[in-house]
């Protein structure tokens, strides 16, 4: 009998149309698979209606009751007439839904462009959705969602890489000493910054999570929403030179600030939390490497390039981190 990890790595087509169908829709038979790899998500078509997106959750990752504290959060953002994609309910007020040993959760399709983070008013739209979330994200903390910790991104992301023999050989001394210093930098980072609020986030607040129309945005995948610093939902809007990063820092916060105060301070966390970011996202690559999907779509992972390349961007993460602070006038 096969296990929860190889029944997931092997769900097909007959699973994903008859999970639709038990939630008491008519599949057409046609299903396209969505760009997600942490979870398995598809469009299906649906007789004599538009079609729907399903995700498939993956097991082990959340338990139960994380997956709805976050449907509840999509769902009372939605409330406020923010335009977040909430899960759709059973009719019986359930978003989690179970069939045939999967969990998974039913949405409108919602199309859409990555935003034009160079068009005028673009980011200043953004920032005012974003401070409409952190509003309600303010008002009491998650109770099963974990939060965004040092330990957890940076020292168990290189820990792991080094424990499971990733790193090359010849990189494994210089990789070591690399985390270790950048972790020392990333502390110091959070202590310039200071006593920092945390409040409940979308946690994954980039371009491709965001769906630009005429009509105006929608935001989706709040998967990875947790706990942490506001900045942790704009930096990812920011890159580029110091200057370029300033005068986007100051469209976003224009936005940001008609309906949320900012606290400065946080701009010390911009580059430390980047610097998580990409520790992190390379220990995920390598604790899914057994799925067959992610040798598939991340052939350039694990090779020695890749962990050149990789050193080399944490080398100049360390030096971002020695620089002041972005300064929002």
């Amino acid at each position: 009998m096969l296990n929860e990890k190889e029944s997931y790595a092997g769900l097909g087509p007959d699973q994903i149309l008859d999970a639709v169908e038990s939630a008491g829709y008519r599949c057409s038979g046609h299903f396209l698979a969505l760009n997600s790899y942490e979870n398995r998500v598809y469009q299906v078509g649906i007789e004599d209606q538009l079609p729907l997106v399903v995700k498939f959750y993956r097991p082990g990752r959340w338990q139960d009751a994380a997956i709805v504290e976050e449907h509840e959060f999509s769902q009372q953002l939605f409330d406020l007439e923010i335009p977040v994609v909430a899960p759709m309910n059973n009719g019986q007020g359930d978003t989690l839904l179970h069939h045939g040993g999967f969990r998974f959760a039913l949405f409108a399709r919602r199309g859409g462009m990555s935003p034009e983070l160079d068009k005028p008013g673009t980011l200043e739209q953004l920032g005012r959705f974003i401070g409409r979330i952190h509003n309600l994200g303010a008002v009491k903390p998650f109770s099963t969602r974990p939060s965004l910790e040092i330990e957890s991104f940076g020292v168990d992301s290189y820990q792991y890489l080094l424990e499971q023999g990733f790193i090359p050989s010849a990189l494994q001394e210089a990789y070591r000493t690399l985390a270790e210093d950048l972790i020392d930098r990333v502390r110091a980072s959070y202590q310039r910054a200071g006593d920092v609020s945390l409040l409940r986030l979308h946690g994954d607040c980039h371009p491709s999570n965001i769906l630009w129309t005429d009509a105006g945005a929608h935001i989706v995948d709040l998967d990875d929403a947790r706990m942490g610093p506001a900045i942790q939902d704009l930096w990812m809007f920011l890159s580029g030179d110091r200057a370029y990063m300033t005068a986007r820092l100051a469209d976003l916060l224009a936005g940001y600030t008609e309906f949320r105060d900012f606290n400065p301070r946080e701009l010390h966390l911009l580059e430390a939390l980047r610097t998580l970011r990409m520790m992190h996202y390379a220990a995920w690559l390598a604790r899914r490497w057994d799925d067959p999907a992610f040798p598939m779509a991340f052939p350039w992972f694990n090779s020695e390039r890749y962990w050149d390349e990789h050193v080399l961007s944490l080398r100049e993460q360390a030096a971002q981190m020695d620089e002041p602070a972005l300064v929002w006038n």
